[in-house]
C-alpha cells in the first residue's frame, strides 16, 4: 500500500509539473511587433506555446504573425522572437506558455521623446494602460498570474538623445517609473526582462550606448530587473539587420533562443 500510494504522488507531481502554465507580456516598440519573416520564425513552432487573441478574447496556439491591431497596439509583421523564445522556454521547463503581446512601433519610453503620433508608455501616454487592460484580459482568460515581462523599446528614445531632447537620466527614471507601474498593477517582485537595445545606421550611436548604459544600470538598482540579452551592438556585423533600425529574422530567433534559455532557468 506504501508504495503504491508513493507511486500516485508521484504521478501527481509529474502531471502537475507538466501542466503548470506561464504568461508573460512581450512589450515595446516595433522591434518588439517583430519585422522579421513568419516563414523562418514559425519553423520553431511548438504545441506547448500559446498566444491570447484579445479580438476573439481567446487563447490559440502560437504562431507568427503573432499580435493583434488593437486600440494602439500592432501586430508583427512578420516574424516575431516568440516562436524561438517558446520553443526553448517550454523544451527546458517542460511547461506551457502563453505570451500577450502589447508593442507599437516608434514609441518612446519618455513622454520627452515622443515623436509624432506614435505615443509613449510614459504615464501621459496611452500605451501602458491599453497594456495593461489587454494583459487583464489574459489573466481574466487564462486564470494565470503575470509571471514577467519582456521588454524591447528604446531606440526611439535614443534618437532624441542623439537630438538633445532628453537626457540619458531622464530616460532612466523613466524606464524606472515604467517598472515601478507595472509592478503596481502585478506585485512588487514582477520580473522585467531588458533585451538591450541595438545600433541605427546612419544614426550616432552615442544614443543608443546611452539606452544601452542606462537599461543596464537599471537591471544593477532594481531587484528582479535582468538584462537577458545582449548582443543586438553586434547585428550590423553579423548582417542580422532588415534595415537601418529593424532586426531581421536570425537575430530575432537568437533573441529569443537565448531569453527563452535564460528565463526558463529561473521559472524551473
Amino acid at each position: 500500500m506504501k508504495h503504491v500510494l508513493l507511486g500516485v504522488f508521484f504521478l501527481f507531481l509529474i502531471s502537475n509539473k507538466l501542466c503548470a502554465q506561464h504568461l508573460f507580456l512581450l512589450a515595446g516598440q516595433s522591434n518588439a511587433n517583430g519585422q522579421g519573416d513568419s516563414k523562418k520564425s514559425n519553423l520553431y513552432s511548438c504545441d506547448l506555446a500559446f498566444e491570447y487573441d484579445i479580438l476573439l478574447d481567446t487563447v490559440k496556439p502560437l504562431k507568427d504573425p503573432a499580435g493583434q491591431k488593437w486600440q494602439l497596439l500592432e501586430p508583427a509583421n512578420t516574424g516575431t522572437i516568440l516562436p524561438a523564445f517558446t520553443k526553448v522556454f517550454t523544451s527546458i521547463t517542460k511547461q506551457s506558455v502563453t505570451m500577450v503581446t502589447a508593442s507599437r512601433g516608434g514609441s518612446s519610453c519618455s513622454q520627452k521623446a515622443e515623436l509624432s503620433n506614435y505615443d509613449t508608455w510614459d504615464e501621459k501616454g496611452n500605451l501602458f494602460s491599453q497594456a495593461i487592460e489587454k494583459t487583464n484580459h489574459a489573466i481574466a482568460k487564462t486564470k494565470l498570474q503575470l509571471n514577467g515581462i519582456i521588454w524591447m523599446q528604446g531606440e526611439r528614445d535614443a534618437n532624441a538623445i542623439n537630438d538633445g531632447k532628453l537626457k540619458a537620466s531622464e530616460y532612466q527614471i523613466a524606464l524606472i517609473g515604467l517598472i515601478r507601474r507595472f509592478r503596481k498593477q502585478y506585485g512588487r517582485k514582477l520580473p522585467f526582462y531588458i533585451i538591450q537595445t541595438g545600433y541605427q545606421s546612419a544614426r550616432p550611436k552615442i544614443g543608443n550606448d546611452s539606452i544601452r548604459e542606462v537599461q543596464f544600470l537599471v537591471s544593477k538598482k532594481l531587484k528582479h530587473v535582468f538584462v537577458v540579452y545582449d548582443r543586438t551592438d553586434t547585428f550590423f556585423e553579423k548582417k542580422w539587420m532588415k534595415d537601418n533600425v529593424h532586426y531581421n529574422q536570425e537575430g530575432l530567433n537568437d533573441i529569443g533562443e537565448t531569453t527563452g534559455a535564460v528565463i526558463a532557468k529561473q521559472h524551473i
